[in-house]
C-alpha cells in the first residue's frame, strides 16, 4: 500500500529525509509521543538541492484531514512539479463505494499543498489533471498565511465542545473560508431548531450504518486501539483520539462489534452536537471528482481558518455517507436535487491527542 519509491531517486530521498527540517520523518520504531510531537512542529523552509522543498511540501500535505486518516494519496515529484494523485489501495470500498471521501481527502491535501507551496516561495496554484491534482513550481516570493501557520495545529476533534456560540467575527470569517472562489455552497445550522433537524439526520444515518456488518468489519479494520499499534501502523483512527480507553489490539478487535452499539454511538452524537457552536454543511457545484476536491479544499480551509480563530472541528458525515438521506440533507440546505458532500461540527474544545501520519517517503516518488 502507498506509492513506491523509484530506485533513480531512492537514494537523494534518504539523505533529504534525514534532514532535521522535516518534521514528522522519523523511523516507525519511535514512539507515539514523539511522532505526534514532530507533527505538530513548525519547521521552516529550508533551501536544499532537489527534491528537498518537495519533500517539505508534502509534510505539509499529508496533515491535511482525510477518511478514516487512510491518507489516501501518492505525491510524483519531478524536478519542476508535484502531481497529487488517489492511491486506491487505500479506499474505503463500504463507507465510500464511488470514492467521494477519497477526492475530498485529496481536496484536504490539496489546499494545505497550495498553502505551503505559497508560504516556500514556489507558487501554489493547484491544478485539475486527469483524476489528480498538479502543482507546478515556479520561484518567486514567500507568501506566508495565518492558515498556513494553523497547519500544524489543526486536528479534527472528536471530544466534546464548551457549547458557547460563535460570535459574529467567527461565523463570517468561516463561512469566507469554506466559501472561497464560489465553488461550494455553505449551509450553517446554528439555531436551535437547525441543528435538531439535522442532528436526526446524522442519528438516522449513524443507525443504518452500524446495521450493516460489512460498514463496522470496515471501521474496525481502521481503528488503531494502542498507542503502539497507532505508532506502528502511523494511519487509521487512534482511539485515545476519540475519547476512547486504549486496550491491546486482539481484545479491541474481539470485543468491536459488541461494543460499538447504535444507541451508545448516538448518545455521543447527540452530546458532541450539543455541546457544538454550530453545524455547517458544504456542496460543491459540481458532483464530480473534481466537485468532490473542491469539497475537500473548502473544508481545509474552514478547519484551518477554525484553528487560526482557536476553535475546533469534526466530521459527522453520516447523511451523506447513507445516499438514501442525502436528498432530505439536501433539502435541508434549500438546495433540493443536489449532493451535499461534507458535515462538520466546530465549537471551542480541547486538544485532543493526535492521529498519526505515515512517513513521507512512504507517500512518494521520483519521477
Amino acid at each position: 500500500m502507498g506509492a513506491s519509491i523509484t530506485r533513480r531517486g531512492a537514494l537523494g530521498l534518504a539523505s533529504v529525509m534525514a534532514a532535521p527540517a522535516l518534521a514528522g520523518c522519523s523511523d516507525s520504531t519511535d514512539s507515539y509521543a514523539q511522532i505526534a510531537s514532530e507533527l505538530g512542529a513548525s519547521p521552516d523552509f529550508t533551501p536544499g538541492a532537489f527534491p528537498h522543498t518537495h519533500l517539505q511540501l508534502v509534510h505539509y500535505a499529508r496533515l491535511a484531514a482525510n477518511g478514516h486518516n487512510t491518507q489516501p494519496w501518492r505525491f510524483v515529484l519531478s524536478s519542476n512539479a508535484l502531481v497529487l494523485r488517489p492511491d486506491y489501495d487505500r479506499r474505503t470500498p463500504v463507507v465510500d463505494p464511488d470514492d467521494h471521501h477519497l477526492f475530498a481527502s485529496m481536496g484536504c491535501a490539496a489546499e494545505n499543498l497550495s498553502l505551503a507551496a505559497r508560504a516556500a516561495g514556489q507558487g501554489g496554484q493547484v491544478e485539475w489533471l486527469d483524476h489528480g491534482l498538479v502543482l507546478p513550481l515556479s520561484p518567486g516570493a514567500s507568501e506566508p498565511s495565518e492558515r498556513f501557520a494553523a497547519i500544524p495545529h489543526r486536528q479534527s476533534t472528536r471530544l466534546e465542545y464548551d457549547g458557547s456560540a460563535l460570535s459574529a467575527e467567527e461565523r463570517t470569517r468561516l463561512l469566507a473560508a469554506a466559501e472561497g472562489d464560489g465553488r461550494v455552497s455553505v449551509a450553517v445550522f446554528d439555531s436551535a431548531s437547525g441543528k435538531a433537524d439535522l442532528t436526526e439526520l446524522i442519528l438516522e444515518g449513524n443507525r443504518r450504518q452500524i446495521a450493516d456488518a460489512a460498514f463496522v468489519a470496515e471501521l474496525r479494520d481502521w481503528i488503531r486501539f494502542n498507542k503502539s499499534e497507532a505508532a506502528r501502523l502511523r494511519d487509521g483512527l487512534f482511539t485515545g483520539a476519540t475519547g476512547n480507553p486504549e486496550m491491546p489490539g486482539w481484545l479491541g478487535r474481539r470485543l468491536f462489534s459488541t461494543v460499538f452499539t447504535a444507541e451508545g454511538e448516538n448518545a455521543k452524537i447527540v452530546r458532541q452536537v450539543n455541546s457544538s457552536a454550530a453545524l455547517i454543511v458544504l456542496m460543491a457545484n459540481e458532483a464530480t471528482p473534481s466537485g468532490w476536491v473542491e469539497a475537500g479544499r473548502a473544508a481545509q480551509r474552514l478547519q484551518l481558518e477554525a484553528t487560526v480563530l482557536g476553535l475546533k472541528t469534526a466530521f459527522l458525515n453520516q447523511p451523506v455517507e447513507v445516499g438514501a438521506l442525502r436528498p432530505e440533507l439536501a433539502a435541508l440546505m434549500g438546495e433540493p436535487g443536489r449532493r451535499p458532500d461534507l458535515v462538520l461540527r466546530v465549537g471551542r474544545g480541547p486538544v485532543a491527542p493526535r492521529m498519526l501520519r505515515r512517513p513521507v517517503e512512504a507517500l512518494v516518488e521520483i519521477a
